[in-house]
């Protein structure tokens, strides 16, 4: 009679046998796959809808001067941008994002083909309460209008128009190198003005962190796209992280050093 040691040492020895049989045929249990991290899609172009459009006189040092770009081309925007009405503005918030604009409906001033063209908000166009919503109050609330810097307005339809009607929609914004950090004030009063964005152009938060002591901070919006702090950023390198209106994150980590000084302008990673 086979003992019961006997039976399970034969047991024993035919698991060790066939273990690696079930490895090369798959049975081994596997881990499970990696969840892949989340990503927030890439900005794209919203959908058409009408507004009016004017353009007006200027230049590079003040097309942008509501949102605080104070040299329009330095700053990665070039000519074509254009003040926004009330509407559109947001308080400032707007400043930034890209539109694609086409006159239509006025065979008379818009251009043949109704050719597009690219704008980015760097301007407010104030309301005038004094003149009614048709007749010179074009950026009264809640009218959606633009007023196009004039060098590029003439891409669309001609300037003796006057105002013309367009459509217009919010498209990604196309821009060579990274964000770009302008920081001014003093070491009690740190203003940080963020420009040439890309993706959604328009930033709705913004959070610095020190490399010694500063740990994230968030920025308030100051007016435009100027933010502030009165942490001690003085003498520590320093990490900005940007949020778009879309909901992506853009972290350019360590993009001054430590010995930066104001009046620097600093560039980042931007969006894909």
């Amino acid at each position: 009679m086979t003992s019961p040691l006997c039976v399970i040492s034969v047991t024993l020895m035919l698991l060790v046998v066939l273990l690696p049989d079930c490895h090369a045929t798959g049975l081994r249990a596997h881990k499970p796959a990696a969840v892949p991290k989340h990503h927030r899609p890439k900005f794209k172009s919203g959908p058409w809808m009408r507004a009016k459009a004017t353009f007006y006189e200027g230049g590079s040092g003040s097309f942008g001067g509501a949102c605080g770009y104070e040299d329009v081309v330095k700053q990665g925007y070039g000519l074509s941008t254009a003040a926004l009405s009330t509407a559109l503005f947001n308080n400032g918030q707007a400043c930034g994002a890209c539109y694609e604009l086409k006159c239509v409906n006025d065979p008379k001033w818009c251009k043949p083909g109704n050719p597009s063209l690219i704008v980015t908000g760097t301007n407010l166009c104030p309301p005038n309460y004094n003149l009614p919503n048709d007749n010179g109050g074009w950026c009264n609330p809640p009218q959606e209008h633009f007023d196009i810097a004039k060098p590029v307005f003439e891409q669309i339809a001609g300037c003796t128009a006057g105002i013309v009607p367009v459509q217009y929609r919010r498209v990604p914004c196309q821009k060579q190198g990274g964000i770009r950090f302008t920081i001014t004030g003093n070491p009690y009063f740190n203003l940080v003005l963020v420009s040439n964005v890309g993706g959604a152009g328009d930033v709705v938060s913004v959070q610095v962190k020190g490399s010694k002591k500063v740990k994230w901070t968030a920025m308030k919006r100051n007016w435009g796209q100027k933010w502030q702090t009165d942490a001690m950023l003085v003498g520590e390198s320093l990490t900005f992280r940007v949020r778009a209106s879309d909901g992506r994150s853009s972290t350019s980590w360590h993009v001054a050093p430590k010995n930066w000084q104001f009046g620097q302008t600093f560039e980042g990673k931007n969006f894909k």
